[in-house]
């Protein structure tokens, strides 16, 4: 009987059983396109990913993501719960990097320790890309709320640094609470859009210590709201520096996601921008959760 060993992990989270939860399949490269997608169907997180071996290729492990709809080329929190369930279960020992092999690329996480034990994860994602400019109008439309309660200061944006996300800045936490996605109106958007998930945000926050507060809906990949989203935070952390939003060419924040659908998370963002270019990082803790193991997959 063939068995494939599983962790559970929480990846942004101050304690445990908050943050995004995440399933993370180790050893798992027999494993077809289908029982890949079948299994993250069935464990219903936001993502889950598959280790394919624990030899490492090209100086990196080979990693699949699945949302329970599709397999996607990257995504934050995966990347860092998968960082830290190869360093703590397959490599063993403290390391101050590893390095994931992604449908986008290469991405490497750096590991912060503390007392020995993994403290803070931080991935360097890619440049990001700025795309296509929409209509505050019907942005609105899509989040139920009106265009003047979009801050007109920025534009609402497509961003990508390997997965894109229109970024939407909200002028109060009491709009951002309020935001709704109007299904009809979101598919007919991201019909022609390369971004198929929608990122807001607001200056104020429930913990004073914390920069921003977001929200991410991403109805087109099976999630309504995603409760802590590295790759969308990357995106917004590129566009808060490109714009200028702090009236600083780089930033060092605190992000809150999730209070509103009862998974409070904690991101941190790093950015800067140099000769034209913005340098991207985002970190967070992961929690280790629960180990078990799959039967008669192999």
């Amino acid at each position: 009987m063939s068995k494939l060993t599983f962790y559970i992990v929480d990846v942004f989270a101050e304690e445990k059983y908050e943050g995004n939860q995440l399933a993370v399949f180790r050893n798992a490269g027999k494993l077809s396109d289908e029982e890949m997608q079948c299994l993250a169907k069935e464990m219903n997180y936001s993502e889950t990913t598959f280790i394919l071996s624990e030899e490492r290729r090209n100086g990196g492990y080979d990693v699949r993501i699945f949302t329970p709809e599709k397999e996607i080329p990257f995504a934050g929190h995966p990347t860092l719960g998968t960082a830290y369930v190869i360093q703590r279960e397959i490599i063993g020992e403290p390391v101050s990097k590893v390095i994931l092999n992604l449908g986008i690329g290469q991405i490497p996480v750096t590991v912060n320790y503390k007392e020995g034990k993994a403290e803070i994860l931080w991935m360097k994602q890619k440049a990001p890309v700025f795309g296509k400019i929409f209509d505050r109008e019907q942005i609105s439309e899509v989040l139920n709320i009106s265009k003047r309660e979009i801050d007109d200061r920025f534009p609402v944006q497509e961003v990508s640094t390997g997965l894109p996300f229109i970024i939407v800045p909200l002028k109060t936490l009491d709009v951002l609470k309020k935001a709704q996605i109007k299904k009809e109106a979101y598919f007919e958007l991201i019909e022609n859009t390369d971004a198929k998930a929608i990122l807001v945000f607001s200056p104020e926050t429930y913990k004073r210590e914390n920069d921003l507060n977001v929200r991410v809906f991403a109805d087109y990949y099976g999630v309504p709201e995603d409760p802590a989203t590295g790759s969308a935070n990357g995106c917004l952390a590129g566009y808060l520096v490109k714009y200028r939003y702090f009236d600083n060419d780089r930033i060092d924040i605190r992000v809150e996601q999730g209070y509103e659908i009862g998974r409070p998370s904690l991101l941190f963002l790093r950015a800067e921008e140099k000769e034209t270019k913005i340098n991207v990082s985002v970190g967070g803790k992961v929690i280790m959760i629960a180990k078990g193991e799959l039967v008669n997959q192999l």
